[in-house]
């Protein structure tokens, strides 16, 4: 069983590996068209210091008419004094402050990207999060698709890992890049793309409107999965944009990662229940290692183990050159500690339904939803108060 389950892991790594080099090759140039304008939503949470230069990469694109909006819940929200230095910096008019305390519902990024779109001026509709950055042919690039095909109701990216940080940020990058991002371009060659990936969402207004809405999905904690699926069930196509975008993974604590990639894998687990444990079944040097505790053909098992070292550390270099990322060499010695990491929260985040987001802690339900874990305050749903909306162009930090 263990020689079957090894194989199976070493022929995905070497498919895996094919599709990132193929979109590799495929990354898009920025193309001169007529263009609409865009909206750009960015609901933020804090500042992980690394949210100037994220937002300021989305102020410099090669773009004939965009605006930045920026939401944040609390005036009081460290993020908003980026967007108030930021403004002063790059043209209030192109940065905007929203700030708005009301709830849609459980999910609290649903609930600013509500409160934002309220102040969207244009039609075309652009959601970022706040941890990516972007290179100035980046807005060409993923509105580029809604253009060239009236079929296309949503349009998606992949993303690479920049750890902004210390051992924790690396570890979180590596997940990105060597399991994510692979997993990621196999599914979207074997099967059309029935959902999209959070760090960017691009879809017309109407759109958006026809799925009903953010509140369609503003209880469930996978936002992105939802709405890329309700998009397909309306006969539209998700497009996966020729672009790359660059998540700055800033982990503070190896603490901090575990529940942040525990999160992660219970979402997946929970709104793609098969597929996510058939992926347990591709980490090749866990697998390995446990054949090599448990078998008496220890030899046979080493070789196994170190087969399976090599094609991953090869890997990853194949990877990182492929999408243009540098090749960082001491972490691959981080490589056995990442997959066993990796395969270990796998198998917990089949083991509970808690989830923690932003300091709070959330059940998740069998069907994906979000409810406040016991102990904690119930969402009264969506409740009015008053908004501000700040201009930031007339506002700087202290």
């Amino acid at each position: 069983m263990f020689l079957v389950l090894s194989a199976f892991a070493a022929v995905y790594w070497c498919v895996a590996l094919i599709c990132v080099v193929r979109v590799g090759r495929h990354r898009a140039r920025a193309r001169l068209r007529h263009l609409p304008p865009v909206s750009i939503l960015k609901p933020l949470h804090g500042d992980d210091g690394q949210l100037y230069d994220n937002l300021e990469s989305f102020c410099r694109q090669d773009y004939p008419r965009y605006e930045v909006l920026c939401g944040v819940q609390d005036a009081g929200d460290p993020a908003a004094a980026v967007v108030h230095r930021l403004a002063a910096r790059c043209g209030g008019a192109r940065v905007r402050l929203i700030t708005d305390s009301r709830s849609l519902g459980a999910n609290p990024k649903v609930s600013n990207l509500a409160n934002i779109l309220r102040h969207a001026r244009f039609e075309t509709l652009l959601i970022a999060d706040a941890d990516i950055r972007v290179g100035p042919d980046y807005l060409r690039a993923v509105v580029g698709p809604l253009m060239d095909d009236p079929r296309v109701g949503l349009v998606t990216c992949l993303y690479v890992g920049v750890p902004g940080g210390g051992l924790a940020s690396r570890l979180g990058a590596m997940f990105i890049n060597e399991w994510f991002l692979p997993s990621a371009c196999v599914g979207a060659a074997i099967e059309p793309l029935r959902h999209a990936f959070g760090v960017t969402m691009v879809c017309p207004r109407t759109t958006l409107r026809s799925v009903g809405g953010f509140a369609a999905f503003a209880d469930e904690l996978a936002d992105d999965y939802r709405l890329g699926r309700l998009v397909s069930q309306r006969r539209l196509r998700v497009a996966l944009a020729p672009y790359v975008v660059r998540n700055v993974v800033v982990e503070p604590r190896l603490r901090t990662l575990f529940f942040h990639e525990l999160r992660w894998a219970r979402t997946i687990r929970t709104v793609r229940p098969v597929s996510y444990a058939a992926s347990l079944l591709t980490f090749g040097i866990p697998t390995s290692l446990l054949w090599l505790t448990v078998s008496s053909h220890a030899a046979v098992a080493s070789v196994i183990l170190l087969g399976h070292l090599a094609i991953r550390c090869l890997g990853r270099m194949v990877i990182y050159r492929s999408v243009g990322q540098h090749v960082s060499w001491p972490d691959t010695l981080l490589v056995p500690l990442r997959d066993v990491a990796s395969f270990m929260i796998g198998i917990l985040s089949f083991a509970g339904r808690t989830v923690r987001w932003n300091g709070s802690r959330f059940r998740l339900s069998a069907e994906g939803y979000l409810r406040p874990d016991v102990g904690a305050p119930a969402s009264t749903g969506f409740e009015p108060v008053a908004s501000t909306v700040a201009s930031a162009d007339r506002r700087k930090s202290a």
